[in-house]
């Protein structure tokens, strides 16, 4: 049994045993006070539920990064923060995932995953307006609160009892919203008036937990038991991939084993395909080395797991092969070109990638028929 399988079960057992058969912990009850907390927050301090004790409604979102959900949410809670400020309101957003726990096929909508630093770049991208606090690590206050998905609301009146838990609103397309059940909360309590309606449902990302930590090592194990293959390219091929007969937003990334620069992105360029290779997105890599070098190639791609489509020049014409693929190209490699289905290309970059900007292209240009909203997130819109 390989060493990673082994961890894989070991693992699984002891968060099995930590927190038994259901690890969704119960939601706190209406009437419940606020369980305490001193998280990390993305602007380096640590923040205490005492701090916000002169507000008189408190209002506790836990969401996060990853979830398509959270992020259409995102506007909507800036507006909240804003819209309440002045009138004593405080909204603190928690996020309850273990990154270990989230899976590669489950960052399809995203730039980054939960961790603490993906959190400050987040929120520094979308300009967030309210303290953004990390419980991934012990995820103990997320246990207390029970948030079922992201985003879960819970406001608190004045004596910090929750009076109300569940949705910000009834839809997660904003042109769609009818009820605003977490404003209607507030203005109730601001009001000394009872909450109209205490509880809703949520609907989102569930809540990562540690005990789904297995969950990811078993995909990790899968991806890296794919088969790795090379296939030659002669220029008729180079110029057919320029092309982009796919239908797909394609990557095209040209590299070489002895180039540094190209070994040193590649990791980023592979998980990029793995956390949106379920949508319409493809990863071509064309290794530029010389045709009797390929079982360096394979060796190299071997060792990253690369089980993309990959390519390698079939003549030992560099600059015959260069021109095929795209004339006025110059230069060395490393070389990247985002080509849309149509040809017309999205990104280019001679050197190394930005791979947060690039990720953000990307996104801006998946189609997003199966969530509507979520291409215009990405595009700035």
């Amino acid at each position: 049994m390989s060493r990673l399988l082994v961890l894989t079960a070991v693992l699984s057992a002891a968060l099995g045993a930590a927190f038994g058969a259901e690890d969704q912990p119960p939601t706190l009850a209406i009437g419940s006070p606020a369980p305490d907390f001193a998280l990390p927050g993305i602007d380096g301090k640590t923040h205490r539920l005492a701090e916000y004790s002169s507000s008189p409604v408190l209002a506790i979102v836990f969401t996060c990064n990853h979830c398509p959900t959270a992020q259409l949410y995102e506007s909507r809670i800036k507006k909240l923060a804003a819209d309440y400020r002045n009138k004593g309101v405080a909204l603190v957003a928690i996020q309850p995932n273990d990154p270990e726990a989230v899976r590669l096929s489950e960052l399809g909508y995203t730039d980054v995953s939960d961790g603490l630093e993906d959190m400050k770049i987040r929120a520094k991208h979308r300009q967030f307006n309210f303290p953004y606090l990390n419980d991934g690590g012990t995820q103990a206050v997320s246990r207390a609160y029970g948030p079922k998905a992201t985003p879960h609301m819970f406001v608190f009146d004045q004596a910090r009892r929750l009076r109300y838990e569940g949705r910000i609103d009834n839809s997660q397309r904003e042109s769609l919203v009818k009820i605003q059940d977490a404003r209607n909360a507030i203005d109730a309590l601001l009001a000394a008036k009872p909450v109209p309606v205490e509880h809703t449902p949520v609907f989102g990302c569930s809540t990562k937990w540690k005990s789904k930590q297995a969950s990811q090592l078993a995909e990790l194990k899968k991806l890296e038991a794919e088969p790795v293959r090379v296939e030659s390219a002669a220029a008729a091929d180079l110029k057919k991939l320029r092309a982009n007969p796919t239908g797909k937003v394609l990557l095209v990334n040209f590299w070489a084993t002895w180039c540094g620069p190209c070994l040193s992105e590649f990791p980023d360029l592979l998980t990029t395909w793995r956390m949106y290779r379920r949508r319409d997105f493809d990863f071509v890599t064309v290794s530029t080395n010389l045709p009797d070098e390929k079982a360096g190639v394979i060796k190299a791609l071997e060792k990253l797991h690369a089980s993309n489509r990959n390519l390698q020049f079939a003549s030992d014409d560099t600059y015959a092969m260069q021109a095929a693929f795209d004339a006025k190209w110059e230069a060395g490699v490393p070389f990247t070109m985002l080509i849309a289905p149509d040809g017309k290309v999205l990104y280019q970059k001679q050197g190394e990638v930005d791979i947060l900007a690039l990720r953000r292209v990307i996104l801006g240009h998946l189609p997003d028929a199966d969530y509507v909203g979520h291409r215009a997130y990405w595009a700035g819109q």
